[in-house]
């Protein structure tokens, strides 16, 4: 069986690849536990792991023009985004993972004086990444970072609409002097690539970025299999909060605003879909947002000016129009967008669209669209604005516009979300964590020396000192 990569902007197909079987995962799995257990790799010492890593960053940075193209055909993103954005952020990540190789520490335990007690942490030997198309090579290098670091063997499955930067990374793994057999990438879909890696008993952990519901079958299908560790980055419906002295950050603000609701044509687990807006600054914030949507480039992915390409596919695209024509049937109103762009024949485009006066409890306002889409909502007080963000089932992201010291802390202390910018949209550097609360998060971080912990077991060691 094989997938055909189709082009988002067009509907051509870039290229077939095959759908890796449950019995040739099985097959991966048994074959990079022997590589494993050669320590080959696992038993380096950190610093040549790191090293090695480090060449395979030079070698992306070498290719980046490629890898930017591959994600922007495969995606459908912006060629500048991945030019100026993912691909520079994949090479970044990888570089800061391989320089934690070696900053792993464990701790000494306060024992009594005849007994030396510690702890360390040890890779878990088979382990397995599946990702998302929306960040295919930036999401890739979150996971081979910190598992190869800490000298795991990695089986990594990109997601079926956009293998081809990680395929290629795979390539460049063995160019920079990794041994054989540590990467793996195995093209597939869900239902039998992705459920094998669930499911296997040799794999013992897995990090998963995706959809909620894809990350409860993976949850299910480990408790049912070896119990091996799930990491699960999930969905989004994060809400940007705009005080009552927001205008006080001039164009940064709706710069801001806009980046986050429409980065990745709002394909983007953190993407700011709602915007809570203080009532006595409501109404310039609407206006300003709405000519800021329409002013935005809808068009080729492949144009450096195009700031909107198309939307995933056909379904993603039917599923989002119909969430905005049943809202706005129910009052809502499009001050921006609110329909398709005709960009070529085989794409879906869709205008970055501005929603005011959604109806209380319309589904748009807790449903995940994954889409150029955001709704704007009028608060009173600082507790409304709490309520409000946190009346849907995810917690992943927000974002707090105010200069007011004692408003910014108690909203992002109120919000329930894992990541809360204030000033700015900002998921954070590298060194800072990210994870989800709630359904949009489960069982670790990625990012900084945190997300060694998906990674890596630790075991506490207990020794018995023989005096003379």
């Amino acid at each position: 069986m094989t997938l055909d990569i189709v082009n988002p902007a067009n509907g051509t197909v870039l290229a077939t690849v095959p759908i890796t079987s449950s019995n040739e995962v099985a097959e991966h799995a048994r074959d990079a536990q022997r590589v494993f257990d050669s320590g080959a790799w696992s038993r380096l010492a950190p610093r040549e792991r790191a090293a090695a890593l480090l060449r395979l960053s030079d070698l992306m940075e070498r290719d980046g023009e490629l890898l930017a193209r591959l994600d922007s055909e495969d995606a459908g993103k912006p060629i500048t985004e991945c030019r100026d954005g993912d691909i520079p952020g994949a090479i970044e990540s990888i570089r800061y993972f391989a320089e934690c190789a070696d900053k792993l520490y464990g701790a000494v335990a306060p024992a009594p004086g005849e007994v030396l007690a510690f702890t360390q942490r040890e890779p878990f030997g088979v382990v397995a990444a599946i990702l998302p198309w929306n960040y295919p090579l930036a999401m890739a290098a979150w996971k081979i970072g910190p598992a190869l670091a800490a000298g795991n063997c990695l089986i990594l499955k990109p997601a079926d609409a956009t293998p081809r930067s990680a395929l290629h990374v795979a390539s460049l793994a063995a160019e920079a002097g990794i041994p054989e057999g540590v990467l793996r990438v195995v093209p597939g879909n869900g239902p039998i690539t992705g459920a094998a890696l669930a499911a296997d008993p040799i794999i013992g952990a897995l990090s998963f970025t995706g959809s909620t519901r894809t990350g409860r079958s993976i949850l299910r299908a480990a408790a049912d299999s070896n119990l091996k560790r799930v990491s699960l980055e999930m969905g989004g419906k994060s809400p940007q909060i705009v005080c009552a002295d927001g205008l006080a950050f001039g164009d940064a603000l709706i710069d801001g605003l806009i980046t986050a609701a429409f980065m990745t044509q709002g394909q983007n687990c953190t993407a700011g879909s709602r915007i809570l807006v203080h009532e006595s600054i409501h109404d310039e914030v609407v206006t300003r947002l709405a000519t800021a949507a329409k002013a935005l480039t809808v068009g080729d992915p492949a144009d450096p000016s195009t700031q909107i390409g198309p939307i995933i596919n056909a379904a993603a695209a039917d599923r989002i129009m119909a969430a905005v024509r049943a809202a706005v049937d129910a009052g809502a109103v499009a001050v921006a967008g609110g329909h398709e762009v005709q960009v070529e024949p085989g794409g879906r485009y869709i205008a970055p669209t501005v929603l005011t006066n959604v109806a209380a409890g319309d589904p748009i306002i807790t449903t995940e669209l994954f889409g150029p889409v955001t709704i704007v909502q009028p608060f009173a007080t600082r507790d409304e604005a709490i309520a409000m963000a946190n009346a849907v089932d995810y917690g992943l992201a927000a974002s707090v516009y105010t200069k007011n010291i004692d408003d910014a802390l108690a909203l992002a202390r109120g919000v329930q979300a894992g990541v809360v910018s204030v000033g700015n949209y900002s998921e954070g550097d590298l060194s800072s964590p990210f994870g989800g609360w709630k359904q949009s998060g489960f069982g670790g971080a990625e990012k900084s020396l945190r997300s060694f912990e998906q990674w890596t077991r630790e075991k506490a060691i207990w020794i018995e000192l023989q005096g003379q």
